[in-house]
């Protein structure tokens, strides 16, 4: 039993080790910190020299990430269905109509999704 809990121990060195990195450097980013004052020109953005105009970021609405989202989640859909597409063949071997069935199911899900999407004006992201 001893000899078990012996197998732990570089574990536990290793978490200490990780804490004691971790504290040690936010402790070293507060004192660093402290001597260094902030004033106003060192907090203002740099423009090749010239003096800064406007925002330095446009807005974005938030229907445009949403379009983002939404393109990564049918983005996606090729993940799974490439590998299908691949074993397709070996697949119709053991049951042919689950695995057609099984494809069309998940495509008429994602469909729904999308005439869902359609529907809220999800895609139009310009009011």
């Amino acid at each position: 039993m001893d000899s078990q809990l012996l197998q732990y121990v570089p574990v536990l060195i290793l978490l200490l080790v990780a804490v004691g990195f971790a504290a040690g450097t936010l402790v070293v980013s507060v004192l660093a910190g402290k001597s260094g004052r902030r004033t106003k020109v060192k907090d203002s953005p740099y423009e090749c020299g010239m003096l800064p105009e406007g925002e330095g970021s446009a807005r974005l609405s938030v229907k445009f990430f949403l379009v983002g989202l939404l393109f990564v989640l049918f983005d996606i859909e090729v993940v799974f269905m490439y590998p299908w597409a691949v074993t397709y063949r070996e697949l119709l071997k053991t049951d042919a109509a689950l695995v057609l069935g099984g494809m069309l199911t998940f495509l008429g899900i994602l469909f729904v999704g999308y005439l869902y999407a359609l529907k809220k004006k999800a895609f139009e992201w310009r009011s």
